[in-house]
């Protein structure tokens, strides 16, 4: 069985004050996936032994950016979705490997006043057809902060949140269609009823000493290979960001 995590860290370098290496060791991921790392190429540099690194970084310094650590070196890795548009901000790492293709993502947000909205929706349907082009040649599992909460028990306050960023209709929409095309959210997947799930606090109003949090951070995997899922975790207990790992444990 393989165990794979996600972490949205919020600055890598931060991150690293707040016992991140510590976090690293003990969930022992064979793929360890970061997200929002903040750094420019060779602003940090990780000491993880037995880890093959992988780093995307936004063109933008101290903006976005993406890492994954894998045990098993990919048979090859690839960066963005192939549209420069998309491909300046260093959101996507794709890791081939012999039976799956494994992607860690950060979803662009939609920011305050939605005033991204427009071209969030132009990368959920880039995004979706890139996934779904890998998924036709073998099983695609990806993960990431998708920026979205899917449904109102994703989230503690559904009402008062609606249209903000990350619960739009819209938003909302492209992460159903994405599902349609042949995916399965392994957390809902295991725990379809599950209340106050969250993996993302705001800093402000002692959120997440009160759990008022969004579940935005997420296993999607290729329905081809769901019945080999053995479960989904939300690592709320473990601290360094205002998100928390994620995992998923797959028999692959």
């Amino acid at each position: 069985m393989k165990k794979f995590v996600s972490w949205n860290v919020n600055g890598i370098r931060a991150c690293l004050g707040k016992d991140f290496i510590e976090s690293f060791k003990a969930l022992g991921a064979d793929i360890f996936c970061l997200q929002e790392t903040k750094v420019q190429p060779g602003q940090v540099e990780l000491d993880l032994p037995g880890y093959h690194q992988y780093w995307s970084c936004a063109e933008k310094k101290g903006y976005s950016g993406t890492a994954l650590f894998a045990k098993e070196e990919p048979l090859s890795v690839s960066y963005g979705i192939g549209i420069p548009e998309h491909d300046t901000e260093g959101r996507v790492i794709t890791a081939e490997f012999p039976s799956f293709f494994f992607v860690t993502v950060y979803t662009p947000n939609s920011r305050d006043g939605l005033v991204r909205l427009d071209y969030r929706m132009k990368w959920e349907d880039d995004f979706a057809d890139y996934v779904s082009r890998l998924n036709e040649q073998k099983p695609v599992i990806f993960c990431g902060d998708l920026n979205v909460a899917h449904e109102d028990i994703d989230l503690k306050n559904p009402a008062s949140n609606h249209k903000n960023p990350g619960f739009t209709d819209e938003e909302r929409a492209k992460f159903g269609a994405m599902l349609e095309r042949g995916f399965t959210d392994s957390f809902r997947y295991f725990y379809p009823e599950l209340e106050e799930a969250y993996s993302w606090w705001s800093y402000r109003f002692s959120s997440r000493a009160r759990n008022a949090g969004w579940r935005i951070d997420y296993f999607i995997v290729s329905d081809k290979i769901k019945d080999k899922m053995k479960n989904s975790v939300i690592h709320s207990e473990i601290f360094g960001s205002d998100h928390c790992p994620v995992e998923l444990d797959i028999d692959i």
